[in-house]
């Protein structure tokens, strides 16, 4: 395995299904059936190949580990791939669930669906692709043409504001994007180099620092989304595909988290602390503001959506704790709920293709004649919650211990979420599960299928086994993440001497 280009592999696999799908015809009668077969063919091989970079991972080593370079635009500007504790699980989970999309579009995506399936194959070569780059100008290419693939779910195979919805969220993020381009030019002005693990290593002025903080910072905040710029992604939910809504929630969104962690906090520290207090009331806005939102929609999907701007909230004020705990738990609390968000947009994917509507309004006592899906929406819903004993609980709570360990009110304020994320939450279920089976039209609904079984069981086990034993996620990302604190605090401290000698 060790002359074996795993990451190339497991980032590019999905595009060999693309090619297979190009030469395939989607019409006659077997001609729909092939489209999905290859489809989900090529995500389980991929999902497998990911299997084999967490196996061969290192969980000692803080460096990146599986590296591969090869010459690209001259100049210094390579193709540079590599994990280290913090991106290989992120692969792992981009991987698990493009299947579960694949399966979930069995039905229920009726026109198009050559199309369709090649445009999220390429959505899953670039998402893994921002994850294992590991030179700046790569990963701002596959940061940027993932907003091509989801663009065109959203705005071919969406509702029916679909347009209106898939053009702010590529205007959002494109906005944010921009400035993130002009940093990168002045970083490599600035260092000579685009390669990541230099940059990380180079000590960029104070002054400088701030400038290239904010411009990564407006991509990654549109992208997550942090309050006030999260408008676009209700919207972008409401009116996309169950799948593209998965994909959506489960991995785009941790690609901003994910890009803070590496770029702002790691190779900006005197900047991220500068700007800690903004980010920690931007955070707690979020969780507050967004939780009462949520508690006010009459969609389901959209309350799912606002929640998700909260829970994400918990990250940011993680990640800018920059301490073991908050870092540790921001990183927790992105794979638990690319889990678990996504298996609450599956939930909702599983009723709508039975009634075609998702207003809260017209569902109640479910439970009475779909007792296996109540059962499996209560486990989400608790999840959601950070119910302990579910994974959501471990990352909520190690958040706001490391926030805590920096500034008590913050810590004070975000917990105030919890109780705001049981309401909206435990409102929903109330609402669409339990009471009496009144409405005709739900009479006749039958409970989950077999495969919507094989969907929803196996996020289930996860979310359960990772919230009652955690330590293979900490085990691989400890090394990592104490080696980014360790050289945050180091940074600090280098610069308080150097203004200290000034004086």
């Amino acid at each position: 395995m060790t002359d074996w280009p795993i990451l190339t592999t497991v980032t590019f696999l999905p595009l060999v299904g693309v090619l297979l799908l190009l030469f395939m015809r989607d019409d006659g009668p077997n001609g729909r059936r092939n489209v999905l077969n290859i489809s989900l063919a090529t995500t389980v091989f991929t999902f497998i190949v990911s299997l084999f970079v967490w196996i061969g991972f290192d969980n000692a080593n803080p460096g990146f580990q599986m590296v591969e370079s090869h010459s690209w635009l001259g100049t210094g500007i390579s193709y540079h791939v590599g994990v280290d504790g913090i991106s290989m699980l992120f692969v792992v989970l981009t991987a698990f669930l493009m299947p579960f999309c694949v399966l979930a579009s069995w039905l229920s995506v009726e026109k198009r669906i050559k199309d369709y399936m090649i445009a999220f194959l390429v959505l899953e070569t670039m998402m893994t692709g921002v994850f294992v780059s590991l030179d700046i100008v790569l990963f701002y290419v596959f940061f940027e043409a993932g907003l091509i693939p989801m663009f065109l779910i959203i705005g071919v195979w969406g509702g029916k504001d679909r347009v209106y919805a898939s053009y702010k969220f590529f205007l959002y993020t494109l906005l944010g994007s921009v400035l993130m381009l002009l940093a990168i030019m002045a970083m490599y002005w600035q260092a000579g180099t685009t390669d990541i693990p230099t940059l990380l290593a180079f000590k960029f002025p104070p002054s400088l620092q701030t400038w290239l903080w904010l411009a990564f910072f407006a991509s990654f905040a549109v992208k997550m989304p942090m309050w006030p710029v999260h408008t676009w992604l209700p919207d972008a939910h409401v009116q996309a595909p169950t799948a593209g809504s998965v994909i959506l929630a489960g991995i785009m969104l941790k690609l901003g988290g994910y890009g803070l962690i590496r770029f702002s906090l790691a190779m900006f520290p005197d900047a991220s602390h500068y700007f800690a207090p903004f980010v920690f009331s931007l955070s707690v806005i979020a969780i507050i503001y967004t939780s009462l939102v949520a508690l006010m929609q009459e969609d389901i999907k959209k309350l799912i959506a606002y929640s998700s701007v909260a829970h994400m909230g918990y990250v940011t004020m993680g990640i800018f704790a920059a301490n073991q705990q908050g870092v540790q738990g921001a990183i927790f609390q992105m794979l638990s709920h690319g889990i678990v968000s996504g298996a609450l947009f599956l939930c909702v994917g599983v009723i709508y293709d039975r009634t075609h509507t998702r207003e809260i309004s017209a569902y109640g006592g479910l439970v009475n004649n779909m007792p296996k899906y109540a059962v499996a929406m209560m486990v989400f819903t608790m999840a959601n919650v950070g119910l302990p004993g579910t994974s959501g609980f471990i990352g909520e709570f190690l958040t706001l211990i490391g926030a805590y360990r920096t500034n008590t009110w913050v810590a004070l304020f975000a917990a105030t979420g919890v109780i705001l994320s049981a309401a909206y939450a435990l409102w929903l279920y109330r609402r669409v599960i339990f009471g009496a089976l009144e409405k005709e039209k739900l009479k006749a609904l039958l409970d989950l299928s077999p495969r919507e079984q094989l969907i929803l069981y196996p996020l289930i086990v996860l979310t359960i086994f990772f919230g009652v034993y955690p330590a293979p996620i900490f085990d691989a990302t400890a090394a990592s993440v104490d080696h980014l604190v360790n050289n945050y605090t180091a940074a600090l401290h280098a610069a308080q001497n150097v203004a200290l000698s000034m004086k």
